[in-house]
């Protein structure tokens, strides 16, 4: 449980790194380590809970996740220049942020009674955290591709709770959700290079010029 809890705890430290660096190219690098983390994450719930769906999920994970998500991502930035778009949220106000976020998620769950993550609250704390945090991505960049980013911690975080609180879902779930993910991110990349195709910028308040 300790080990299970600690891993879940890596997570929150890797989404910071995804937020806080300033190219999508590092954020894919620190998005795969965290991918690997959750990876490692579903094979000790499979061992602690019984659960051998996991160990599935963790394979499905690792191809998805680990290897081709990042690589799709750090592939898209070839050709686009980062080095003119503003920044996101100043660190300085981001670990304040998490910090709330994390406090809040954890009296969130302490009320909730399930046998099952009776031991493993602070792991679904965090995977509630993880989501919102996604969120926080999202809203806080001004680099386009780093909002996309955001949508997959929020992934991650679901990702999470699921295998927490339904571990027993055959695989095919599992591959839906790795489908979805993956697609959603084809699709979110090829927008952005369109959009940057159109304007040379990754700014997000370039937007604002887009006309329907």
């Amino acid at each position: 449980m300790l080990m299970i809890n600690g891993l879940a705890c890596l997570l929150i430290i890797t989404s910071l790194c995804v937020i806080m660096v300033r190219t999508a190219k590092k954020a894919a690098l620190f998005y795969g380590l965290q991918s690997l983390v959750l990876v490692l994450l579903f094979v000790y719930l499979a061992n602690e809970m019984q659960a051998h769906e996991l160990y599935m999920w963790s394979i499905s994970a690792f191809i998805t996740k680990v290897v081709l998500v990042p690589a799709i991502l750090i592939y898209a930035m070839k050709k686009i220049d980062e080095s003119q778009t503003p920044a996101g949220i100043n660190v300085a106000w981001l670990i304040p942020i998490t910090a709330v976020i994390v406090t809040l998620c954890y009296f969130v769950v302490v009320p909730i009674d399930l046998p099952l993550v009776t031991h493993l609250k602070p792991a679904l704390s965090v995977s509630l955290s993880h989501f919102l945090l996604g969120l926080v991505c999202i809203v806080s960049q001004r680099n386009i591709v780093k909002q996309v980013f955001g949508y997959c911690l929020m992934e991650n975080g679901s990702h999470l709770t699921l295998a927490l609180l339904a571990n027993k879902a055959p695989e095919l779930v599992e591959i839906g959700i790795a489908t979805d993910a993956i697609f959603a991110v084809i699709i979110m990349v090829v927008l952005v290079n369109k959009i940057y195709r159109t304007f040379h910028s990754l700014d997000a308040k370039q937007l604002m010029s887009l006309k329907g």
